[in-house]
């Protein structure tokens, strides 16, 4: 759907809309004596708008159970059947405005950086240990997938991916204050794999929270915690790069 051509379409038919009720209301122009014989013709009618405006109707937003208002105060719990009405509910729209498919959402929820070309794992491994350290960003944990797919499965042909949990215990303090249920997705998380060609890469869930200038109020955050994120999605940025880069 292209935006732009459709507001020329509404406003050309609001303008059409309004200037037929003044042109029916102003007297028949005397008819031109030269073409007294020619048969007049008949009057334009207006085209039928495309299926494309109707538009579906919005859906209802189901009612949220209360929220926690003291430090570390649970939210009430979401139904299953809540969530899956918000989700359905929003489903016509997307698939209006987008065709992603579930690969398409994965990587639009990624940020990746693809190491240089002579960079070995473990010189990514080693920049990116040694530039969080320099950042105050505490590594709490290591997971190394592909041993597990190898001991596990017996899958010898999988590439080499390791996941590395790192934390900024003030900033997990302040989000667990304000959202106990924000635990699910700590600590913050960085992957360094081997794609099918064996290339590395450096990758992470996408934490920007600009997109939130753009909705009034911000949706209620606090200043002090939008400050945290702004902060900590800066330094995992700051990380991923050196890791990419090989930096010491």
């Amino acid at each position: 759907m292209q935006i732009p051509s459709l507001k020329q379409s509404l406003l050309a038919t609001l303008v059409m809309t309004l200037a037929l009720p003044a042109l029916a209301a102003d007297p028949a122009p005397s008819g031109n004596p030269y073409l007294v014989n020619t048969p007049a013709s008949s009057a334009p009618s207006l085209p039928s708008l495309p299926s494309l405006l109707t538009l579906p109707s919005l859906p209802s937003i189901p009612k949220f159970p209360a929220q926690g208002v003291r430090p570390y105060e649970m939210s009430g719990v979401v139904p299953q059947e809540v969530k899956a009405k918000l989700i359905t509910s929003m489903m016509p729209l997307m698939n209006m405005t987008t065709r992603m498919d579930l690969k398409d959402m994965m990587n639009l929820m990624t940020i990746k950086y693809k190491a240089k070309p002579g960079l070995t794992f473990d010189d990514v491994k080693t920049s990116m240990e040694l530039r969080a350290n320099s950042l105050n960003f505490k590594k709490v944990g290591e997971s190394p997938m592909w041993k597990d797919f190898q001991a596990v499965l017996g899958d010898m042909d999988a590439p080499r991916i390791e996941v590395y949990h790192y934390c900024d215990i003030a900033v997990g303090r302040e989000m667990l204050k304000y959202s106990p249920e924000s635990a699910v997705y700590m600590p913050c998380r960085f992957t360094i794999m081997e794609d099918a060609d064996k290339n590395i890469w450096v990758m992470t869930l996408d934490w920007d929270t600009t997109w939130l200038d753009s909705v009034k109020g911000r949706m209620g955050t606090p200043d002090v915690l939008w400050d945290h994120a702004v902060v900590i999605r800066d330094k995992m940025d700051n990380i991923m790069r050196a890791a990419a880069d090989g930096d010491l």
